[in-house]
């Protein structure tokens, strides 16, 4: 069974890509992120801030693709993200 996560494609007013996620991430639907992500050319914001778990499997794709993203998270996904050190690739705001 595949954890509800809704993944939704935007443009921030500068024109940079913006991907909202909403719900868990883990490893049932990483392929789903990726496939998200790739679709997206250039700089991509992804928007963690309705995001409520987070595993290594996320935390996969996001480090395969660090050079090209910034995140906004919450500080519910603070530890996960710092202990991972993704911070220290990418930009996150909101930590």
């Amino acid at each position: 069974m595949t954890t509800p996560l809704t993944l939704t494609h935007g443009r921030r007013p500068d024109g940079t890509a913006l991907l909202t996620a909403v719900g868990e991430i883990d490893m049932t639907n990483t392929e789903a992120l990726a496939d998200a992500l790739d679709a997206t050319h250039g700089l991509v914001l992804l928007d963690l801030t309705g995001v409520e778990y987070l595993d290594s499997a996320g935390l996969n794709v996001l480090f395969a693709r660090a050079d090209r993203l910034e995140l906004v998270a919450t500080p519910l996904l603070a530890p996960v993200l710092t202990i991972s050190g993704l911070p220290d690739l990418t930009t996150v705001h909101g930590l």
